[in-house]
Order: C-alpha cells, then sequence, then structure tokens
C-alpha cells in the first residue's frame, strides 16, 4: 500500500467493511511506539447533519408533508 502526495491511502475494503467504516465516517489516529492506531472517532459524529444538509432544497416537486404521506400510504 502506498501513500499518495496528499497523504492520503485506502483502507482495504474488507476491514472498512468489517468496521461499518462508511463515507465521512469520523477516525482518529494515536502514535504508538512502533506504528499508528487508526479507530472510529468518539467524538459524536455529524454525518446525519451533512446528509441532510447537502439534500435540503434538492427537491425537484413541491409537495406538502401531507401530500407525500398519502402518496406512500397509497392512499
Amino acid at each position: 500500500m502506498r501513500i499518495t502526495a496528499k497523504g492520503q491511502v485506502t483502507i482495504p475494503l474488507e476491514i472498512r467493511k468489517k468496521l461499518g467504516l462508511l463515507p465521512d465516517t469520523e477516525v482518529e489516529f494515536s502514535l504508538l511506539r512502533k506504528g499508528v492506531l487508526l479507530r472510529r472517532s468518539t467524538k459524536p459524529s455529524r454525518r446525519g447533519e451533512r446528509i441532510i444538509q447537502h439534500l435540503r432544497g434538492s427537491a425537484s416537486i413541491k409537495m406538502s408533508t401531507d401530500e407525500i404521506m398519502r402518496l406512500t400510504r397509497g392512499e
């Protein structure tokens, strides 16, 4: 595995799946005597907030909440 000029490295898919490391997952690095430890951040995630912010205002059809609920319920 090689580090890019930007200091990036790809975490193998098997490891990402096993640890549930999805895009935008916050991680922390810790220095050890003979290496580095990578782990999921213990700080609260803001991933959901970022997703909502990204989607906000992107609907192309204007519908009220009641209209959406009727549509999804098949009414």
